[in-house]
């Protein structure tokens, strides 16, 4: 495993997610006709296509580079969620700008940054059942974790469990929330969408 991330570790993630999401883009579509307008798998693939499109030009700077990818992101997606992934990813550039590599254990604190960006853009709450509760618990997980190679699995756990934690509870924002009492014992598709990511960069 790589000591921190660097713009060189940032291209072979682009290139994991974005293979991750053709794989999964059928599942994530089907879910989200369940609670949505059942895009969702789309929306990431042509998204992160977008990304590892500049992959290649990205520059050592990586705020810069962060910068480039959410700027692919937003050009192409029109979704909600591609929107709120560009915000996420837009508040990641700035703290990271003028570095050239940042440790993994301040992963948690640009996470924990990012998604408070999307919860200001995306007016949700942390509990409202949506990508941002499995957010904060990848944060939590990274801060957690014991050392630098359990980071992901343990992110990936914190994933699952607040999957599980949420499936009985009813949606509270997006169009999800339309369904009301009908979205209980149905998972976000949001939340699961993260779990894949995250299981892409395995």
């Amino acid at each position: 495993m790589a000591e921190s991330l660097t713009t060189e570790v940032l291209r072979d993630a682009i290139r994991r997610l974005a293979a991750q999401a053709e794989s999964c883009a059928d599942e994530l579509s089907a879910l989200d006709g369940t609670l949505g307008d059942g895009d969702l798998g789309v929306t990431l693939v042509r998204g992160l296509r977008s990304v590892a499109d500049e992959a290649d030009g990205l520059p050592p700077d990586l705020g810069a580079a962060l910068l480039q990818c959410a700027k692919a992101l937003v050009s192409l997606s029109g979704s909600t969620y591609g929107t709120l992934l560009a915000t996420g990813v837009m508040s990641a550039a700035r703290a990271a700008k003028g570095r050239t590599e940042v440790s993994w254990r301040e992963s948690a604190d640009l996470l924990a940054g990012a998604m408070e960006a999307m919860q200001r853009r995306g007016k949700a709450e942390l509990g409202d059942k949506t990508v941002l509760d499995a957010i904060a618990a990848t944060a939590e997980a990274l801060r957690r974790a014991d050392a630098a190679n359990a980071m992901l699995p343990a992110a990936q756990q914190a994933v699952r469990e607040a999957i599980a934690e949420f499936r009985d509870r009813p949606a509270r924002q997006g169009r999800a929330r339309m369904f009301g009492e009908n979205s209980i014992g149905k998972d976000d598709p949001g939340m699961v969408a993260w779990l894949r990511l995250l299981e892409g960069l395995s």
